[in-house]
């Protein structure tokens, strides 16, 4: 995460929270001096019982929200200073305005200052890799994982 020439008042460490297919997930706490660097993977993974039309899974996708929030370890429950939504659909296949990096395709997204951050909008550089598929259940009927 970079910030050009903000310097946060607090000095308490910052983590990102990711919340994808229903589920959440954060990286490890970070010094509080920008750039930012998160060097983590995180896995998220859902089962879709009774869907076997990728058309249906979209549908599905388009309706959830992807939620990513910077926060620092303020007491005494810390304090979001960014956060970007978007539809997780969206989130997890974007549209083809990707840079090429070493570790493959790269995203950089602005996220929304709240009213403790001071200065300029975070940048977020990302990746992510999705990956679909059909799977059984013990009952017999197929799914889409």
């Amino acid at each position: 995460i970079t910030c050009p020439g903000v310097v946060l008042k607090d000095k308490q460490e910052l983590y990102l929270s990711v919340f994808v297919l229903g589920k959440y997930k954060k990286t490890e706490c970070v010094p509080a001096v920008f750039p930012l660097f998160f060097q983590e993977r995180l896995l998220f993974e859902k089962a879709f019982a009774n869907i076997v039309d990728p058309g249906d899974l979209v549908k599905l996708l388009e309706f959830d929200t992807a939620v990513l929030e910077l926060i620092q370890l303020v007491p005494p429950v810390g304090k979001v200073l960014a956060t970007y939504e978007e539809n997780t659909r969206d989130f997890l296949f974007p549209d083809p305005k990707l840079t090429h990096g070493r570790r493959g395709l790269e995203r950089e997204i602005l996220m929304k200052r709240s009213p403790f951050f001071t200065g300029i909008a975070p940048k977020l550089r990302f990746s992510t890799t999705s990956l679909i598929s059909d799977s059984l259940l013990s009952l017999g009927r197929s799914h889409i994982q």
